[in-house]
């Protein structure tokens, strides 16, 4: 009993002298903060934190119409940054990316469950450079992406194989695809072509988790990081044990598609895979090691989860704008004819098709409020004092959406991005969806690339309607680091029986290989 009392007052006093630190240092501040609601003794805006299951994008605009495009609470002493306007985000975030380009210690996702060491969770140091330099060497251009693109086209067309042979389960299809295309780009693994793969399974576990963990303040831990060291028993201690499951699941998702690539260079099977190519430099060391493997889960990490939304919002807006998916049909008929399907080099002469893509982007961001940033310094911007470790989130969503930017935002309108009738284009959401400055997304082109060969071949073959019951989805979104649309339903058909035989043609032109599942499954069953 002893123990246990000692052990809550030591807490206690641990969250006094952190809030009390918190409190000496905001009250010396030369200039104030960006205007906010008032907070209370102690917890600060605690209360202002976005409920559970609200979507977040949402909550924070709300901020906009009450204190203006900056705004700010302090909940605990932590200072969090709000910005509702694509320009003052990119004056801080990417003109002053020397200051502003680190990230919070987000104790559940990153520290205790280990996510800290991927890219997008690390701070702003040498293993983070490291990742970047990898990342820029072997996909971060349009030349260096190119060498995938065969790749892409491979598995975009098993896909459209899937979704022929069973249409209904297409939002699966889409997940394996996607998971597909990034296991081979980074490991060189081949997936299982239709039963469910394992490493597949795998990752899709860990992004669930990551998704769910990576939400500033979704754990109390976030806010109070002594909670960490609370008893795995005590009541409400439940993060602990989630966070257990998911750091092994995560160690899962390291170590073993590693221990396959290296596998199979003892076998003395090499290939141009991500891992392959940075083995070549050498892992001699255990930090090189260690790079390697969070290096290329990174690259799973960004791709998959977020080509998944992405593909699946298309096929929901194509439903709901039939009038879209004909034009951009007649665009593929014009050009391409029906002989073939699209492949990268025709995306500069299919400028309608190249507008959805830029609309999809920009209707439903993948990750509406990105990840947040940190100041790694004092600044003063528009006035106002950033101090040094404040949380900085910019509301991607509401950049999309800006009615100033944006004509009509909520309507998926593709023509947005066209010069017609003598008006300009609107704001290319390329800008924004990536992310900014140092931050901006490494496999952006890889990532891009991706979704043009999904959308402009399953235009050009596919019908996607409403279900047989006529019903029209409604347009919802789950919360969430990574957003994605609410399940839907759809009817996907082949657009007519010439197109059914160019789809059947794929099976020959982009031949199944074997999976490579059962090398990793010898290898758990070794190593138990």
């Amino acid at each position: 009993m002893f123990e246990i009392s000692t052990f809550f007052s030591g807490v206690a006093l641990g969250f006094l002298l952190y809030i009390s630190i918190g409190v000496i240092r905001n009250g010396s501040k030369r200039r104030p903060l960006p205007p906010g609601p008032k907070g209370l003794p102690l917890v600060g805006n605690l209360s202002h934190l976005p409920p559970p299951g609200v979507f977040e994008a949402h909550h924070w605009l709300k901020f906009k119409d009450l204190y203006g495009p900056i705004s700010s609470i302090t909940v605990m002493g932590q200072t969090i940054i709000i910005i509702n306007n694509w320009k003052l985000a990119s004056q801080l975030l990417d003109k002053r990316s020397a200051k502003h380009s680190s990230r919070p210690k987000i104790m559940m996702a990153g520290e205790m469950v280990g996510w800290e060491n991927s890219l997008g969770f690390s701070p702003y140091n040498d293993r983070f450079r490291t990742h970047r330099k990898n990342m820029a060497r072997i996909i971060g251009s349009k030349r260096a992406a190119a060498k995938y693109d065969r790749l892409q086209e491979t598995e975009v067309a098993h896909f459209l194989l899937h979704v022929l042979d069973d249409p209904e389960r297409f939002m699966d299809h889409i997940r394996k695809e996607a998971g597909s295309v990034i296991l081979k780009i980074a490991y060189g693994y081949t997936a299982e072509p239709s039963k469910e793969d394992i490493l597949i399974k795998m990752a899709g576990q860990a992004m669930d988790d990551v998704t769910a963990a990576g939400v500033p303040g979704a754990f109390l831990v976030d806010i109070l990081p002594l909670l960490r060291y609370v008893p795995d028993w005590v009541p409400g201690a439940n993060f602990k044990r989630l966070a257990k499951k998911w750091s092994s699941e995560l160690d899962d998702l390291t170590e073993k598609p590693y221990a396959f690539v290296k596998h199979q260079h003892a076998s003395g099977k090499q290939d141009n895979s991500f891992v392959s190519r940075l083995l070549e430099v050498g892992d001699s060391t255990e930090e090189a090691r260690f790079t390697t493997k969070w290096s290329a889960l990174s690259l799973y990490a960004a791709g998959a989860d977020t080509t998944v939304s992405s593909i699946s919002l298309f096929f929901l807006a194509m439903i709901l704008c039939p009038d879209v998916q004909k034009k951009a049909q007649e665009e593929i008929d014009g050009v391409i004819g029906n002989e073939r399907l699209p492949n990268c080099s025709d995306r500069q002469s299919l400028p309608y098709v190249n507008a959805i893509v830029k609309e999809v982007l920009r209707w439903h961001p993948v990750a509406p409020m990105g990840l947040p940033h940190t100041s790694t310094v004092d600044d003063v911007f528009e006035g106002y004092f950033v101090p040094k470790d404040a949380l900085i989130m910019p509301n991607i969503w509401y950049f999309a959406h800006d009615p100033e930017v944006h004509h009509e935002p909520m309507r998926f309108n593709p023509e947005r991005f066209l010069s017609t009738d003598g008006n300009q284009p609107e704001q290319d959401p390329h800008m924004y969806t990536f992310g900014f400055g140092r931050r901006v997304c490494p496999g952006r082109v890889l990532a891009d690339n991706a979704l043009f060969l999904n959308i402009a071949q399953s235009l050009a073959v596919l019908h996607i309607r409403k279900d047989e019951n006529g019903a029209q989805p409604e347009l919802l979104f789950t919360p969430g680091m990574i957003s994605h649309p609410e399940p839907f339903k759809a009817a996907i058909t082949p657009r007519s029986p010439h197109h059914e035989q160019l789809i059947r043609s794929l099976e020959q032109e982009c031949p199944w290989e074997q999976s490579d599942s059962h090398i990793i499954e010898n290898m758990q069953r070794q190593a138990s």
